[in-house]
């Protein structure tokens, strides 16, 4: 049996798959953690903890340095609210052109004693509301993940032009993509070109002010730029400035600040909205339930799909008896591992191994139940950080 601790609300959907799979939650020392936007400090790293499981894509709230020294996973749910982030794009591209949010205002503020001098204040006002559709228009997606190309696929079917920049797209991503998506070769070349310009890329060094004065002054005159990913990938004064000088047309964004919120009420060329991109219910049950899945997956068999620290390993069981060994990724390691089994007489039925950056991982099917004597044996052996023996009842 294992044990888990939650932060934040979690989908009843991911905790039942939990539950369903015998897992106890408790208050303290879980082998996993699963959780949604909570800031995590490595004082959460309790003795037991092996994983922790982000029900959502961004996993900046979580020291995934400490917790790689560690040994423990850091999984995150990559596409599983993509489809919410994509409908809030669109919902950004029209708010953003078609006079909508001034129209609301507007019309909450009309004379209602008089209907027909409502009509008439309506037929008025409204061709100062008037704005342009997204037909024909192009849409530059920088990063071409699970949201960028479905973002793309939507974008498509409402007859706009797709231009793409990702210097890191996946195979796996690259198949998700329309064919009618034009590859940009660098950001610049489709910053020129773009009536549209939506960002999703993670935050990390790389992606800090990733927008800023450098390459603003790049964008087609009069450009929208809609920023659902994270607030640090833009540099908010430099938008400020280029909206201040007309050369970028709209600013939508799901994370306000304070200059942000002083400009939107100045003037009309900023929308904020409150970090909406992933609250859809069907958003918060796709992430909990993938969260849980990979939760039940690496605690029960040590299987890894998506983390943000360790590689992706699977293997199917050869056998009922399992080695998972997390070790420093020195030359060497596997042939040390499979001697100190052959060592206690015990015959390697099937593994798999797996490194990335400092650390590795490794599967290991055995032809009977570990024992204690190995498993002492291989915890002692130099850079091997942790042994876990999982064994599947008869």
């Amino acid at each position: 049996m294992f044990n888990f601790k939650t932060f934040n609300n979690i989908a009843e959907d991911g905790l039942d798959i939990l539950r369903k799979n015998k897992f106890k939650e408790v208050f303290e020392n879980p082998d996993g953690i699963l959780l949604r936007s909570h800031n995590l400090l490595k004082e959460d790293f309790e003795d037991n903890l092996l994983c922790i499981a982000r029900a959502g894509a961004g996993t900046n709230n979580i020291p995934k340095d400490d917790a790689t020294k560690k040994g423990i996973v850091v999984f995150n749910t990559p596409g599983a609210n993509a489809n919410a982030v994509k409908e809030l794009v669109i919902c950004g591209m029209l708010l953003s052109s078609r006079g909508i949010v001034e129209g609301i205002e507007f019309a909450k503020n009309l004379d209602l004693e008089d209907s027909a001098g409502l009509n008439q204040a309506m037929e008025a006002q409204k061709k100062t509301f008037a704005g342009n559709e997204l037909a024909g228009k192009t849409l530059g997606i920088v990063g071409l993940g699970s949201i960028g190309s479905m973002l793309a696929q939507a974008a498509h079917t409402l007859g706009m032009k797709l231009v793409g920049y990702d210097p890191y797209i996946s195979i796996e991503g690259a198949w998700r993509l329309p064919r009618e998506v034009e590859k940009a070769e660098t950001m610049e070349a489709l910053l020129q070109q773009s009536d549209y310009v939506s960002l999703h890329v993670p935050l990390v060094e790389d992606t800090k002010n990733l927008i800023n004065e450098s390459n603003l002054n790049k964008f087609k005159k009069g450009a929208r730029l809609i920023n659902l990913s994270r607030g640090g990938i833009v540099n908010t004064n430099d938008v400020i400035a280029e909206l201040e000088n007309g050369n970028l047309g709209r600013f939508v964004t799901d994370f306000p600040t304070p200059e942000l919120i002083k400009r939107s009420a100045e003037k009309n060329d900023v929308i904020l909205l409150p970090h909406l991109g992933a609250s859809t219910k069907e958003a918060e049950i796709n992430c909990a339930v993938m969260a849980a899945n990979q939760m039940v997956n690496y605690l029960q068999d040590g299987t890894i799909l998506n983390s943000v620290n360790f590689p992706r390993i699977s293997l199917s069981r050869g056998t009922n008896h399992r080695l998972v060994i997390i070790n420093h990724n020195e030359p060497g390691m596997i042939g040390k591992i499979a001697d100190s089994i052959a060592a206690c007489d015990i015959n390697i039925a099937e593994m798999t191994n797996k490194s990335r950056d400092e650390i590795a991982i490794n599967l290991i099917d055995l032809e009977c139940q570990a024992s204690e004597e190995l498993i002492n044996q291989l915890r002692s052996v130099e850079h091997v950080m942790s042994v876990r023996s999982l064994d599947i009842s008869s």
